[in-house]
């Protein structure tokens, strides 16, 4: 994900990128981006002209997957959609943050597309990023480990989610909670944790019981599994 240990961006930063991009967003309103996507950026990145540089990256890929036109007709979308394995919850985590329940059970590494994939879950994360709020403008991503086996493992989605949240939803996680997960797990942790940077890390959570659950979200909320 994004180089995202701890900092504060200046007000001096931050109107040095916003005058940066005013010409853009004057020759082409689509490129817009508010004041909050930009202290985003500009937390994410560190530095005015690297937020810039990713900015238009950013705009450039949505444009390329065609982000805005993402619906639920799409037949990727519908198919992924229709496993189960990605859901928005109606209720909002303690924090009041959106949640997006991942159940990893219903995801099968050898089945998978992963274009089809990565096209769903830019669409759960934009539905998700929707909900969010002025107060409140990250999400709570939930992944649910009950009975995980390893053909549910997989790798290389799990790098192009960790770079679509990184370069083209910065700082959009809020925490990411580890539910139920099992023994064989951590192995496959230890390979994904030097993927990620501190700042990444420090949002992720394990949840072993219900009353640690209940410190981040009202469990009932969670889809009952089968």
């Amino acid at each position: 994900m994004a180089n995202d240990t701890l900092c504060t961006p200046t007000d001096e930063e931050f109107l040095e990128l916003k005058e940066r991009c005013k010409p853009l967003f004057d020759e082409d309103p689509t490129q817009y981006h508010d004041d909050a996507s930009l202290w985003r950026f500009l937390k994410a990145f560190k530095t005015s002209e690297f937020a810039y540089k990713m900015l238009l990256k950013t705009n450039k890929w949505r444009e390329e997957m065609k982000v805005d036109e993402l619906n639920i007709t799409d037949p990727d979308v519908e198919k992924e959609f229709a496993t189960g394995k990605g859901v928005l919850l109606s209720q909002k985590d303690n924090s009041g943050r959106p949640i997006l329940y991942i159940s990893a059970k219903k995801h099968n590494a050898y089945e998978r597309d992963i274009d089809a994939s990565t096209k769903f879950i830019v669409y759960m994360l934009e539905k998700a990023v929707k909900k969010c709020t002025p107060e409140c403008d990250n999400l709570c991503i939930a992944f649910d480990l009950k009975d995980f086996c390893m053909s549910n493992m997989d790798y290389q989605f799990v790098k192009q989610l960790i770079t679509v949240l990184g370069k083209y939803y910065p700082e959009r996680l809020g925490i990411c909670l580890i539910l139920n997960a099992p023994m064989i797990f951590y192995g496959c942790w230890a390979i994904i944790r030097p993927w990620l940077h501190d700042g990444t890390v420090s949002k992720v959570t394990f949840v072993y019981n219900e009353k640690q659950l209940e410190e981040y979200l009202d469990p009932t909320c969670l889809p009952t599994e089968d």
